[in-house]
C-alpha cells in the first residue's frame, strides 16, 4: 500500500491534470486507490489539491449499518409470490429491465390513487429541501411507506426482489408526463461535494439504487435513457427498470425522455443504504 505525508509535486500535478481532463474528485480518488494508495490518504490529497471539503469526501465511506441491494438475476425471480422476468441486463451501468413487476390492475389502481394528489414535481436541493427544477417538467406526488394495502404490497415485493428491507426505501412517487414533458439527464445519487450533502443523507444515507415502474405505455417516446451505455428502455405498462450505483458513478446518468405522443405514468422507488426516516 502506497503512502505519503507530504504531497509530492508529481502527484499534485497528476491530480490537477486528471481533474482538468474531466474526472470528478471522486473519480480521482478511485484512480488513486486503484494505484495502491490508502483511501483516507487519497481523500486528504484530493481535498488539499482540488479544494474539496475533506468531510464531503469522507462522507462517501460506507457507515455502520449500510446495506447494498442484490441485483435481480435472469431469467426470473419470485418476489412475494410474484414472478418477475429479467429481460435485459447491463453491468456498467448496473441496469436490469424487469418484465411484469406490476399487474395491469396495480398500474391502474396506482394511477387512480395518485391522480387527485398531483402537483408540480420537485427535486431535492443541496439543503435537503424540495424545490422546482426546470429540468423536470412532470406532475407528481408521494405516498408514505405502507400508506395503503396496494402500496404495502408493491413495497414488499420490491424489497424481496432486491433483498433490502422495506424501511430502506423512500416513499413511492407517482409521476405524470404530458406530451413534450421530460426529465433531463441527471444522477439519483447525492453529490458529496455539495454543501447540503450531510443534510440530505442524514435520514437514510446515500441513495444506492432506483426502480422506475411504467404504469402505462405511451403512444410514442417517454422511455428511460442511459447515455453512457447508449441504452433506451422502452416504457411498457407493468414493466420497470432497476439501476444501481455508487456515489459518483458517472455511468448512471439517465433521463426521462420526452413524451412525443400520448402520456406517461410512472412510479419511482429510491433505495437508501440505511433505513429512511421521512
Amino acid at each position: 500500500m502506497k503512502s505519503f505525508h507530504k504531497i509530492r509535486p508529481e502527484l499534485r500535478d497528476w491530480i490537477l491534470a486528471t481533474a482538468r481532463g474531466g474526472h470528478t474528485p471522486l473519480e480521482v480518488v478511485k484512480l488513486m486507490q486503484e494505484a495502491g494508495y490508502d483511501q483516507q490518504q487519497c481523500h486528504r490529497a484530493v481535498s488539499e489539491v482540488l479544494g474539496v471539503p475533506l468531510a464531503a469526501l469522507n462522507a462517501t465511506i460506507p457507515r455502520a449499518g449500510a446495506r447494498r441491494t442484490t441485483h435481480p438475476a435472469a431469467p426470473s425471480s419470485v418476489a412475494d409470490g410474484h414472478a418477475v422476468r429479467v429481460s435485459a441486463s447491463l453491468d456498467s451501468p448496473v441496469v436490469r429491465v424487469l418484465d411484469g413487476l406490476l399487474t395491469d390492475d396495480e398500474c391502474g389502481d396506482l394511477i387512480a390513487l395518485a391522480s387527485p394528489r398531483l402537483a408540480r414535481s420537485l427535486t431535492v436541493d443541496d439543503k435537503g429541501r424540495h424545490q422546482t427544477d426546470e429540468r423536470r417538467t412532470s406532475n407528481g406526488m408521494f405516498f408514505s411507506l405502507g400508506e395503503t394495502p396496494l402500496i404495502e404490497r408493491i413495497e414488499r415485493r420490491i424489497a424481496r426482489l432486491v433483498d433490502l428491507p422495506v424501511e430502506h426505501g423512500e416513499g413511492l412517487q407517482v409521476l405524470h408526463y404530458q406530451p413534450g414533458q421530460e426529465y433531463e439527464p441527471h444522477f439519483d445519487w447525492f453529490d458529496p461535494t455539495q454543501p447540503g450533502f450531510n443534510a440530505v443523507t442524514a435520514r437514510g444515507g446515500q441513495r444506492i439504487a432506483s426502480i422506475v415502474m411504467y404504469l402505462n405505455t405511451p403512444k410514442e417516446g417517454g422511455g428511460t435513457g442511459f447515455p453512457a451505455a447508449g441504452l433506451i428502455v422502452t416504457a411498457l405498462r407493468g414493466s420497470a427498470v432497476y439501476f444501481a450505483y455508487d456515489t459518483g458513478d458517472q455511468s448512471s446518468l439517465h433521463a426521462g425522455l420526452p413524451v412525443l405522443r400520448g402520456e406517461k405514468w410512472i412510479a419511482t422507488k429510491w433505495l437508501r443504504e440505511r433505513p429512511y426516516q421521512r
